[in-house]
């Protein structure tokens, strides 16, 4: 692998404190994000807004203002994660799927590309620019766009499991499994739209555990435990 999407959750901004934001552990993210910059890999993130508002909190809400309102959410996850790469040494990018200028700059496949190559970070904000869409879903598509080798989503679960390992004692952990088998058995670790669509763009997706920013470090060099989801 060389080219890279990462997707973070929200969440693993927060860390589990309780706030919207735990800065030393984005500072950590960032700074494990530049060493694999720093070793040749081109890194691409897609964050999600769970530390801030889902769409489906809106409760009565229109769905389509509720998600407009992730979409916004994601934009302030990727400038707090811009900045903190920044801070780190490296130099990053904010592009959305929709004009927010002077806020991010709007994205563009083949802008994303050049920057990657030329050793820059890149984080991609707004989801796709429309509602009923997951963040998961968005780092599918924009990896197929740009082109990354694998797509690798920092979840809060270590493996996809057989059924929710923490309800029922007798699920099992998964190490690789078929696209079509997580949509067949209805696995939830992954929105399934993305999986459908990695499946047909032939993106091989491997999903983690982050318990410590270094897990980002290690999922890129391979060396970390977690389900492979191929296309195959």
């Amino acid at each position: 692998m060389k080219r890279i999407l990462l997707k973070l959750s929200g969440e693993a901004l927060s860390n589990g404190s309780g706030e919207i934001y735990d800065i030393a552990f984005v500072d950590k993210v960032a700074s494990a994000i530049k060493n694999c910059v720093d070793d040749g890999y081109e890194m691409a993130i897609v964050v999600g807004a769970g530390n801030i508002w889902r769409g489906r909190q809106g409760g009565e809400m229109n769905r389509t203002s509720a998600d407009r309102m992730g979409m916004l959410a994601t934009v302030i996850n990727s400038i707090c994660l811009k900045e903190a790469i920044e801070r780190a040494g490296k130099s990053a990018h904010v592009m959305t799927a929709i004009p927010m200028t002077p806020f991010a700059e709007t994205y563009s496949a083949e802008a994303a590309i050049k920057y990657l190559e030329c050793g820059e970070v890149v984080i991609l904000g707004a989801g796709l620019g429309i509602p009923f869409l997951s963040t998961d879903t968005a780092g599918a598509v924009r990896a197929a766009e740009i082109g990354a080798d694998a797509i690798l989503m920092a979840k809060n679960v270590d493996y996809i499991y057989t059924d929710d390992p923490r309800k029922n004692p007798d699920a099992k952990r998964l190490e690789t499994v078929k696209a079509t088998e997580v949509l067949a058995m209805n696995l939830k670790a992954i929105d399934s739209t993305a999986t459908a669509f990695s499946l047909s763009a032939g993106t091989p997706v491997r999903v983690f555990g982050l318990k410590d920013p270094s897990d980002i470090e290690k999922a890129v060099r391979g060396r970390i435990d977690g389900t492979v989801i191929t296309a195959e």
